[in-house]
């Protein structure tokens, strides 16, 4: 068996870890002798008690090697080890970097140019706009776009870096095979395929837990050069990135929001707590020493026409006019059209209809996204 190999199989076993990995093999010398040890010679190692040790000893009734890696190589997922050349020397430096990653896409040097971007699962239509703003313009300028796939600001995050036409790295908490949220599946697609590369520590058919994700964050925080935190509640895990890479020296950076809003909550007191405000990409850039070197001509943002938009009558128009980006309640919408109450109504339902205008919680309106 081959150092990779024993690497890849440590990886798989329960309740091992980097951890104690790296604490045996400082002890025993290799990944290989962690696998051929006998039961008492690894209870000798600190923090490596008898339930681990007989999981190390029985390894080979509870993993398959082989078979992980014929899985992997057909479906097009490469195993990087600690071993390796391509591993991201940067996760070196952590205090428990992960033993593998599965990679499915590429990673390349100029990912040490990253910046992760968090943020909470049930965002407003103001993050939402933020995080697609804000990764198309860092991505733009030639960063990379770190974030976590899942549903809502890392979904955000990674459409704008792709729309701009850079990279991004989706670290999941899941094994590939089980990659969650499943309804992402398209958007990795679009990642691994030019764009950067969908990564897991985790053995391909891991499902997600309570235990995989803070797992997956430390990854996400351990390999952005910074953190910007988008959108999240005062209680998020979002903020345990944040954390994180604040323990590891790393600048953080926040997106402020209304003092009044819950889902803004978290970034305001990451603000008041020393974060840096965000508004732009320039106050992120501006804070760089030295710039990412980036192979390709910047791009131009250009939106989608949506035909409906040439198709407007004249009541239509003069509301789609008044509407932004910015929530709106009917009454608001009424005085600056100066029409009745069951006039508007009627034209928002048809641009709703249209998909030109978005109703919110609360009866407010805004512009849809086009």
């Amino acid at each position: 068996m081959s150092s990779r190999e024993a690497l890849i199989a440590l990886n798989m076993l329960p309740k091992v870890g980097p951890v104690r990995v790296r604490r045996m093999m400082d002890a025993l010398g290799s990944a290989e002798a962690i696998l051929t040890a006998p039961l008492g010679k690894l209870t000798r190692v600190d923090g490596v008690g008898p339930k681990t040790a007989e999981i190390i000893v029985g390894w080979r009734d509870l993993v398959d090697i082989e078979a992980e890696m014929a899985a992997a190589e057909a479906r097009g997922i490469k195993i990087v080890t600690q071993l390796d050349e391509d591993y991201p020397q940067v996760l070196l430096n952590m205090y428990d970097p992960p033993l593998v990653l599965y990679v499915w896409g590429e990673i390349k040097a100029l990912d040490a140019h990253g910046i992760a971007m968090v943020g909470s699962r049930k965002h407003t239509y103001y993050g939402q706009q933020s995080a697609r703003q804000l990764s198309f313009q860092l991505a733009n300028a030639g960063y990379t776009i770190i974030s976590g796939l899942a549903r809502g600001i890392d979904t955000f995050s990674h459409e704008g870096a792709i729309a701009a036409g850079g990279r991004t790295l989706a670290v999941i908490g899941s094994g590939l095979g089980q990659l969650y949220p499943p309804e992402n599946m398209a958007l990795a697609e679009k990642i691994a395929n030019g764009h950067g590369a969908v990564v897991s520590e985790f053995p391909l058919n891991t499902k997600p837990d309570k235990r995989t994700f803070p797992m997956r964050n430390r990854i996400v925080a351990g390999w952005a050069s910074s953190v910007l935190v988008v959108e999240c509640p005062q209680w998020s895990g979002s903020l345990i990135t944040a954390n994180l890479a604040n323990d590891m020296g790393k600048p953080i950076y926040a997106v402020p929001g209304p003092i009044d809003s819950p889902s803004s909550a978290g970034c305001n007191k990451l603000i008041r707590s020393g974060a840096t405000l965000v508004m732009s990409a320039d106050d992120i850039v501006s804070d760089s020493e030295v710039l990412p070197l980036f192979d390709r001509p910047a791009v131009e943002e250009q939106k989608i026409v949506n035909p409906a938009l040439l198709h407007m009558g004249d009541d239509e128009k003069v509301i789609y006019e008044v509407l932004s980006s910015q929530p709106m309640q009917m009454d608001q919408v009424m005085d600056a059209a100066e029409m009745m109450p069951a006039q508007v109504s009627v034209v928002l339902l048809q641009l709703e209809i249209k998909r030109l205008v978005q109703q919110l919680p609360g009866q407010h309106y805004v512009k849809r996204e086009v």
